[in-house]
C-alpha cells in the first residue's frame, strides 16, 4: 500500500475510501496500463519512491483486472470497507448508547433517500451512496464547477454522519468502543 492510503486508513477511513475511488479512477484514466501509469503518475514521484509506487499501481491494476472492474466499480478491499461500515453502522444505529450518532444519521436521511432515488441505486448500501455523493461532490469541485445551496446542505449533513462513522470506526479499531456494555 502507497503511503498516503496507508495513513488514511489509519487516520479516516472515510477519507481512505474516498482515495482509493479517486486511485481506481487514475488507473481507468490510465487504461490500466502499467506504462501509462509510469509515464502519467509513477514519474512524478521522486525516484526512491518509484519502485514502491510502481509495485503498488502494478498491483491494483493486477486486481482491477482479476475482479472485473477495469471499467467501472470497485475493488474487493474498498467494498469490504463498506461492508465493515455498514456493520458499525447497524450497531451503532440499534444502540441507545449512541443518540447523537443516530440524530447525526437521521437527519442524512431524507438526503441519501433523495440521492438513491435520483440515481436509480434503490437497492445500493446507504453508505455507498453517501460516499457516491461525497466523490461526486469532490469531483466538481476538482472541475471548478457550482454546487448548489441544496447540495450543499446535504453534503454537510452526510459528511457530519460519515464523519462520526469514521470516529467510531477508529475507535472501535483501537478496542476503545464499547457497544455492548
Amino acid at each position: 500500500m502507497n503511503q498516503i492510503a496507508q495513513q488514511l486508513k489509519e487516520k479516516n477511513i472515510a477519507e481512505y475510501l474516498i482515495y482509493m475511488w479517486q486511485e481506481e479512477d487514475l488507473i481507468r484514466a490510465n487504461h490500466c496500463e502499467p506504462e501509462e501509469m509510469e509515464a502519467n503518475v509513477i514519474a512524478r514521484y521522486p525516484e526512491e519512491q518509484q519502485p514502491a509506487m510502481r509495485e503498488w499501481y502494478v498491483n491494483l491494476i493486477t486486481m482491477m483486472g482479476e475482479e472485473g472492474v477495469r471499467e467501472k466499480g470497485h475493488l474487493q478491499i474498498n467494498k469490504n470497507v463498506i461492508i465493515n461500515l455498514t456493520e458499525l453502522h447497524n450497531a451503532l444505529s440499534s444502540s441507545p448508547k449512541f443518540p447523537f450518532y443516530s440524530a447525526a444519521y437521521f437527519k442524512a436521511l431524507p438526503f441519501i433517500v433523495e440521492l438513491r432515488n435520483k440515481n436509480g441505486k434503490k437497492d445500493e448500501p446507504e453508505l455507498e451512496t453517501c460516499f457516491e455523493a461525497l466523490y461526486g461532490i469532490l469531483l466538481l469541485r476538482l472541475q471548478k464547477k457550482p454546487i448548489s445551496e441544496g447540495t450543499a446542505k446535504a453534503v454537510e449533513a452526510i459528511t457530519n454522519f460519515l464523519s462520526m462513522l469514521a470516529n467510531y470506526y477508529d475507535k472501535d479499531r483501537k478496542g476503545e468502543l464499547k457497544l455492548d456494555e
